[in-house]
């Protein structure tokens, strides 16, 4: 079982930046696909971006492709999502996910999340 925990949210103003990390636990972090996802208020939980074991492929939602980059430290066992020209409609609950050997964009890829971190941008 791996345990994965976020950080890194907070309340920010539109065009500011945040960096979220979620740090696992385990031996298994090198084998692990991460992915990030977001749910805002009364919507559905959608995908973010995307990251394979080794960090040599990456996968992005189309919308937030240039503002969003995701990242991992495998020695730290834990991956990152830099977001930056934060935007309101960015805020939402992010969660990270694992999934072993894998890469997707979708929910049901993901076997392990972490309880979710708020990220506020006002406006």
């Amino acid at each position: 079982q791996v345990q994965l925990v976020e950080s890194g949210g907070g309340l920010v103003q539109a065009g500011g930046s945040l960096r979220l990390s979620c740090t696992t636990s385990g031996r298994t972090f090198n084998s692990l696909g991460l992915g990030w996802f977001r749910q805002a208020p009364g919507k559905e939980r959608e995908f973010v971006s995307a990251i394979n074991r080794n960090g040599d492929n990456t996968l992005y939602r189309d919308a937030l492709k240039g503002r969003f980059t995701i990242s991992r430290d495998n020695a730290k066992n834990t991956v990152y999502l830099q977001m930056n020209s934060l935007k309101p409609e960015d805020t939402a609950v992010y969660y990270c996910a694992a999934c072993y050997s894998c890469i997707s964009y979708y929910k049901s890829s993901y076997d392990q999340w972490g309880p979710g971190t708020q990220v506020t941008v006002s406006s």
